[in-house]
């Protein structure tokens, strides 16, 4: 049995982004942490392989992040400089690849190792351990005892196929899957396919498709409100628009107003009525397709914008507003995902609709002891990583003893009241459970760890960084300013981060202006405009006397 002096053992359920951060954040409290991965390496999600496998996720070859690296890189670890701002997912796994030897994780996880279950012991109620049941790449079974469990197995495993909402769907000849089985464009070469639903994924395919097929159609049944990766002057989209200053403005103004200056801003770009795009809610109230090629693939006529599909009729799919399309080759549901844990308890299931209520989108409430933590199950406009790792700072020091959850009424009084402030925007409970406001969600977890920034404090003490905390980009740096976990280079890291976002396009030399020529041309200008004005006013001086 395991005493008192001896180190808490941890169970890490998959050694993906969140995985690898949960690792880490158990050896900085002092606890033995150990990973179970059920492939063969790490990067989870963002680890491209050429066939889908069930029960894990699956992404395409073209796959690049929608959040830039300043953004959604870990709190102690840049991303490299020479990186591009927006990595491939093949980059993003060499990172973590980076991150994981540097701070030497690799030794901790058990590769093609699958977690079959995750029971409460006998003494929960006292010990608050698990019993985890494990199973290896030969079948071999076997059961663990651990103190705590991190649950970081992902939420993109179990493709939504609302095949019944489709009448006449089994009588369409060609193919339908799920954007979980895409990979690459080679298999529609020179055909005519449907792609059903305009999350992010449902707009990348459909850029990606319009390339190479004869006609691409992008069904909707609501619109979206589209934008690109950088804004003005080409820069980041995250770094102009997730700031402090921003949500402060934010909160003082009017909705409706911020709705309004939002929906003018991205129409003068490309109007969405005009482009088929525009949806039925205003800008603020859903988070906003993130493409940079949709809207010209549009104009070029090579992706047409389509309504929902109501029925098939063969390989001829009718829309909502009465329109046909024949001869349809393929259809790709891109409708999301829902979430699932088989080897959870059935009794953390506790929502209305049989899902999993959390506190703060982590702890579920119901149970005794608060051992058990479930990593990034939530959705939000910005970086899902920086979250995560203030999710698992936490969670391992609730688990680590040095913090305490309130009691279970306040536990479920707050996620009521998270979740009604979201149904106005998410009609379905379990959708709107998952919604968090982003820097607000980050500043409540950083105050739980005694690491949010004090921006009063800073501004007076150290006004460079203060300066740039408030009214700059929120980056995962400023969590590690101060308190448990202080990072000494996080003062640094933000004071250096946009000559990271410029490193990666200083590809090719510029001549600076000649500050010379600059001077010559302003004052040979100015000399002229004088020259002008005093002949101008002895014309008309003359004409007085005249």
């Amino acid at each position: 049995m395991q005493t008192d002096s001896m180190a808490k053992r941890v169970a890490v359920i998959g050694a993906g982004s969140s995985g690898l951060t949960a690792i880490k954040c158990c050896l900085d409290e002092g606890l033995e942490p150990v990973c179970f991965e059920s492939s063969d390496g790490i990067g989870g999600l963002w680890r491209f392989k050429e066939k889908p496998e069930a029960e894990r996720c699956s992404i395409y070859r073209s796959l690049i992040v929608n959040t830039s690296k300043e953004m959604m890189c870990f709190s102690d670890f840049p991303v490299p400089d020479h990186y591009p701002n927006f990595m491939h997912n093949s980059l993003i796994v060499q990172y973590f690849k980076l991150y994981a030897e540097h701070f030497n994780l690799l030794k901790h996880i058990h590769f093609q190792t699958t977690v079959r279950s995750v029971r409460q012991r006998p003494d929960f109620s006292d010990s608050g351990q698990w019993e985890v049941g494990t199973a290896d790449k030969d079948g071999q079974e076997e059961k663990h005892v651990f103190d705590g469990v991190l649950v970081c197995a992902g939420h993109y495993t179990q493709p939504i196929k609302p095949l019944s909402d489709f009448p006449g769907i089994d009588t369409f000849p060609g193919t339908v899957i799920h954007s979980w089985e895409y990979k690459n464009p080679d298999p529609y070469f020179g055909k005519r396919v449907v792609i059903v639903g305009i999350g992010n994924s449902g707009g990348d395919i459909a850029v990606e498709l319009s390339r190479v097929c004869e006609k691409t159609f992008l069904s909707t049944r609501k619109g979206a409100w589209v934008i690109g990766r950088m804004v003005g002057k080409g820069l980041p989209l995250d770094m102009m628009m997730v700031r402090r200053v921003r949500d402060l403005i934010y909160c003082l103004l009017p909705r409706p107003l911020l709705n309004w200056i939002g929906e003018r801003s991205l129409n003068q770009r490309h109007d969405h009525k005009l482009y088929g795009l525009q949806p039925e809610h205003r800008i603020l109230d859903q988070r906003s397709v993130i493409n940079n090629d949709l809207p010209g693939r549009i104009l070029v006529g090579e992706l047409v914008m389509k309504p929902n599909v109501q029925k098939f009729q063969g390989s001829t799919l009718v829309f909502d507003d009465g329109t046909v399309e024949e001869k349809i080759d393929a259809v790709i549901l891109c409708t999301g995902y829902d979430y699932k844990f088989p080897f959870l308890p059935a009794s953390l299931n506790s929502g209305a609709d049989g899902d999993l209520r959390l506190y703060k989108r982590i702890f579920p409430p119901s149970l005794e002891r608060p051992t058990l933590a479930i990593m990034g199950l939530l959705q939000t406009r910005g970086p899902i990583m920086p979250a995560v790792e203030l999710q698992a700072r936490w969670a391992t020091r609730v688990i680590a003893g040095l913090n305490h959850l309130p009691p279970v009424d306040k536990m479920n009084k707050i996620i009521e009241k998270d979740i009604k402030a979201n149904l106005k925007s998410y009609p379905c409970p379990k959708l709107a459970a998952l919604q968090v406001d982003y820097i607000p969600y980050l500043d409540t977890i950083a105050k739980e760890v005694g690491v949010c920034p004090n921006i009063a404090w800073l501004l007076l003490r150290d006004p460079a960084v203060g300066l740039r905390v408030f009214f700059g980009p929120c980056s995962p740096y400023q969590f590690r300013l101060s308190g448990p976990g202080h990072w000494r280079g996080a003062r640094q890291a933000i004071l250096t981060q946009w000559e990271r976002v410029a490193k990666p396009m200083k590809t090719r030399p510029i001549p600076e202006p000649s500050s010379f020529s600059l001077f010559f041309w302003l004052g040979l200008s100015g000399g002229a405009a004088v020259i002008l004005a005093i002949m101008a006013m002895q014309k008309n001086f003359n004409s007085i006397f005249e």
